[in-house]
């Protein structure tokens, strides 16, 4: 029977693969694997007659290192932008001031904002048609104070 080897190719194709799966979204995950293929695929030419359960586990450490290193390294610098604020709607209203249309009792209500009703918080009751101004978010819940 003769031996099992994985070629050079084999490894390229495989790196290939990973980098489209990584194309489609996958986040960074599959990344670091697409590179340990790709060093895989340089190990199998530089060292010809190596057993294909080296190569896997070979493969396997890389993957992990090199995705531990994504993760820690770059994905902090993927996420920064210019616009942090661009998919968090409750924190672009932050700032802004607006007249209360109902009164805050227990210090919270309802108040449409734009297209949304939203909920709002505040330290003290106020009354309808106060000035008020927000001044931060709790998740969905905008906090708000008095205007001056």
């Amino acid at each position: 029977m003769e031996p099992i080897f994985i070629q050079p190719w084999h490894w390229l194709v495989v790196a290939i693969l990973l980098l489209t799966l990584e194309i489609m979204g996958a986040g960074g995950f599959v990344l670091g694997m697409a590179i340990a293929a790709l060093l895989q695929s340089i190990i199998a030419v530089s060292f010809d007659d190596l057993s294909w359960s080296f190569q896997l586990l070979t493969f396997a450490i890389n993957s992990i290192i090199f995705t531990v290193i994504y993760w820690k390294f770059f994905r902090k610098f993927n996420n920064r932008t210019d616009a942090p604020e661009l998919n968090d709607r409750a924190a672009q209203f932050v700032g802004r001031s607006f007249m209360l249309q109902k009164s805050l009792v227990h210090g919270e209500g309802r108040e449409q904002l734009g297209d949304s009703l939203w909920r709002i918080r505040c330290d003290e009751n106020l009354p309808a048609e106060s000035s008020v101004t927000v001044i931060g978010t709790e998740g969905m819940v905008l906090l708000v104070k008095k205007a001056d």
